[in-house]
């Protein structure tokens, strides 16, 4: 038996990355997964890997800042598997500025993907989950605990997703949902988002290698070290865990 076998999960932005990694985890521990993403041919990909692997898998196009969207997803879900126990918030994008570099059309781009998305989940993961309950957990960063002089938006966004989670997680725990919502807030991991700012440097090996020094244990996290995280949070060994921040940084936000 897997850590969350019976259990059917959703998890957005699920073809690369920390997303990716989230997915095969859950899938590897027994879930049935669902994949949404925008990116079609890397998703159907894994999850025609992960169904020749012998789990449960499914891919679904999936724009999170669209309402609509979220609601043919869960739907969907809802009419092959039967329910949804797990949500993971995972789809996000980053934009390096400040505050004064920022534009509106950048603001309100940054924030219908990585703070209107999530809230869409949320609101709609309740629906479907109040009768029988489950996890909900919401991808924040070390960056919506601290602050970033070029990371206005970003910063504000994954601030905002700590904050909603915490709100969420009291509104379901009052109205006696048995739906735990819980934030995740990796420090910087190997994923093809830091590789593309490393590489937007114009020495992409010593940016990789500064990064890495802001971590005390001396290096980057890898995308399993999350994946383990939301393994932890989606399973019935969290049960008594809600509204809270999992930090996986590597020691970043204890300086």
């Amino acid at each position: 038996m897997g850590r969350v076998s019976g259990k059917t999960a959703i998890v957005t932005g699920a073809s690369l990355g920390l997303g990716r990694a989230a997915a095969a985890m859950l899938a590897r521990e027994g879930a049935r997964v669902v994949l949404t993403d925008l990116r079609r041919d890397e998703g159907a990909e894994l999850a025609d890997q992960l169904v020749s692997s012998g789990g449960e898998a499914i891919f679904l196009n999936h724009d999170v800042a669209s309402e609509d969207d979220w609601r043919r997803v869960i739907a969907s879900t809802i009419s092959r598997f039967g329910g949804v126990d797990v949500l993971v918030n995972n789809a996000g994008v980053a934009l390096s500025a400040s505050v004064e570099d920022t534009t509106l059309e950048q603001w309100r781009w940054l924030m219908s993907i990585n703070l209107d998305g999530v809230f869409l989940g949320v609101k709609h993961a309740v629906g479907a989950m109040k009768v029988k309950g489950g996890s909900i957990i919401n991808l924040s960063s070390i960056e919506g605990l601290i602050g970033d002089p070029n990371l206005a938006a970003y910063n504000a966004s994954k601030g905002g997703v700590r904050l909603l989670t915490k709100s969420a997680a009291l509104s379901c725990a009052k109205a006696g949902y048995r739906i735990r919502v819980n934030s995740i807030h990796p420090g910087y991991i190997d994923t093809p988002m830091v590789t593309a700012y490393a590489n937007a440097q114009p020495d992409p090996e010593a940016a990789r290698m500064a990064i890495a020094a802001l971590h005390p244990l001396g290096h980057i996290g890898e995308p399993n070290d999350i994946a383990y995280g939301v393994l932890y949070l989606a399973s019935d060994e969290s049960k008594f865990v809600t509204g809270t921040e999992l930090v996986i940084d590597g020691g970043y936000t204890a300086q």
